[in-house]
């Protein structure tokens, strides 16, 4: 069975850092683009970077102000969201997603209905 498990989320003070990870089971995530979203309570999924296979293309939300930065390690089978500079806006639950499809994230890469296979998510609480 395909499944991604992501991990790294916690409670953290405004202006701290954390680094989520996403591996996968099943199968490895080496030949797929990986994106990572959040939603918080209230609010739709929104999607917030995409990764391509290789690693070389990488796509971000214009809200994140460069705050955050995606990458991969695939001979860890694990994609990266370091996150810095957090604020209390960025309290939600982080997912991380693929297709099982694609190498590249293509121009409908925020969107949730491009991506058919997800985590259960991580909590992350930006917090004093």
């Amino acid at each position: 069975q395909l499944q991604l498990v992501e991990s790294g989320g916690g409670l953290v003070q405004p202006g701290g850092s954390l680094r989520l990870s996403c591996t996968s089971s099943g199968a490895t995530l080496d030949t797929y683009a990986v994106g990572w979203f959040r939603q918080a309570p209230g609010k739709e999924r929104e999607g917030l970077s995409c990764i391509s296979s290789s690693g070389i293309s990488t796509h971000y939300a214009d809200s994140l102000k460069g705050r955050f930065t995606i990458s991969r390690d695939n001979a860890k089978n694990t994609v990266y969201l370091q996150m810095n500079t957090l604020e209390s806006e960025d309290t939600a639950i982080y997912y991380c997603a693929t297709d099982w499809r694609r190498a590249a994230c293509g121009g409908g890469w925020s969107e949730t209905r491009n991506f058919g296979s997800w985590g259960r998510g991580t909590q992350v609480t930006v917090s004093s």
